[in-house]
């Protein structure tokens, strides 16, 4: 599920000039890694020779901006860079503004990539900066926990086979109202599901004309109507808030006991993940099942030590303890913090009779996904705008901006 992170305050970024990110004293990555910042590139954005590319970094991920702006370089493709601070960045709207290109003189592709580590931030601004754009001609793909294991774990399927993937997986789900999920680390959890009241969320990596692509991709998700049993995760947690603890938990796995979609008791042998828990379930509505969610990223092998949407992605089931992300008129209540607790190798038992096993997703890479946006499944977005606010704010910006146009040109005739 993408959230934003609460992170550690880091330098300001006073403005939007390179020399930070193309700073020679920034570490040559591995081949592997430089491997995975062309895949990357060929893959998601599908980057064009004529195409407008604007990399906007924050300081944790100075190095991976670095990498895509030097193999953006040896295409022949000189990018702007700039710098913004996480989460708090009241001038960022207007620093976009000066250096993307003038919506009246675009001719090609804008591609924005948006790189941070621990933080995914400033939608609203984001959207309010490309709104005078023509929605068909923007791209902008949001990359976070951008590291070199972002590079070479994270972008080895393409989005093609993401989106079969997932397809596959919600032809069999959404149509059914019952789900036994199983681990051979101990998960039983017996899960109740209603596509009529609850959409399903889709995040595969493909662009589609008017929202963001965040990555990494790779994951169906929704809310039950009810959950009971044991979760046993022994893959990793990832949780919206900063921690620098080791996010594995193989050799100490959080076994959840649950009932009618709350967290009834938990057991884990490290001090550090427990007391992780523990700060968590001392939130309101923290003990409430969020999301059932399925990582469906066949290229993500293995689990990292960073808290991180890497090991969400990974293939396997993750419990989302904490807030939703469901439109506010299907589940009414709100929590500030939210923690995936991912288990591996699950099997899906789809109304006693289809089995899926997460270990073997690969099959399914030639099926197709099922239509976007009606009332049962959204690809996964970061603005989640179930009330239009940001639907307003944009047609606002763009309003600015062609009022801004009109004075322009009327003072020129008058001159």
């Amino acid at each position: 599920m993408g959230a934003v992170r609460r992170v550690r305050a880091t330098r300001k970024q006073s403005d939007m000039t390179e020399a930070t990110v193309r700073d020679s004293h920034i570490e040559t990555p591995s081949d592997s890694t430089w491997q995975g910042v062309s895949r990357f590139l060929d893959d998601y954005p599908a980057i064009r020779a004529d195409d407008k590319v604007f990399i906007l970094y924050t300081l944790d991920a100075r190095a991976p901006a670095a990498w895509l702006a030097a193999e953006l370089t040896t295409r022949g493709i000189t990018s702007g860079v700039g710098g913004m601070n996480p989460v708090d960045d009241d001038g960022l709207e207007a620093r976009l503004r000066d250096a993307l290109p003038d919506p009246r003189d675009l001719s090609s592709r804008l591609v924005v990539l948006t790189v941070e580590r621990d933080s995914m931030s400033h939608s609203l601004k984001l959207r309010r900066a490309l709104a005078p754009y023509d929605e068909a001609s923007v791209a902008v793909y949001r990359l976070i926990n951008a590291s070199s294991d972002f590079f070479e774990r994270a972008v080895n399927a393409t989005p093609q086979v993401l989106s079969a993937i997932n397809g596959a997986l919600l032809n069999r789900m959404m149509p059914a109202s019952h789900l036994r999920i199983q681990t051979p680390s101990g998960t039983d959890l017996e899960v109740s599901t209603d596509t009529e009241r609850y959409r399903w969320l889709s995040n595969r990596g493909l662009w589609r004309q008017g929202t963001f692509v965040i990555t990494p991709s790779g994951e169906v998700s929704t809310y039950p109507a009810d959950i009971n049993g044991v979760l046993v995760a022994d893959g990793a947690f990832n949780v919206t808030a900063y921690t620098e603890t080791d996010a594995r938990l193989h050799d100490n796995p959080v076994t959840l006991q649950i009932e009618k979609g709350r967290v009834v008791a938990y057991t884990c042998d490290s001090p550090a993940v427990s007391k992780l828990i523990d700060r968590c379930l001392e939130r309101p509505n923290a003990d409430r099942i969020g999301e059932l969610g399925f990582g469906t990223n066949i290229g993500v092998s293995g689990f990292i030590r960073m808290n991180s949407h890497i090991n969400e992605r990974h293939p396997g089931v993750h419990l989302g303890l904490g807030q939703h992300g469901q439109k506010i008129d299907a589940v009414s209540y709100m929590c500030d913090i939210h923690l995936d607790l991912i288990a591996p190798n699950a099997t899906i038992t789809v109304d006693h009779d289809t089995v899926i096993e997460t270990h073997d997703l690969a099959r399914y890479a030639t099926e197709e996904h099922p239509p976007i946006l009606d009332d049962d499944i959204d690809d996964q977005d970061i603005d989640g705008d179930c009330c239009g606010v940001i639907a307003r704010e944009v047609a606002k910006a763009r309003e600015d901006y062609e009022r801004s146009c009109r004075i322009e040109t009327s003072r020129g005739q008058q001159q």
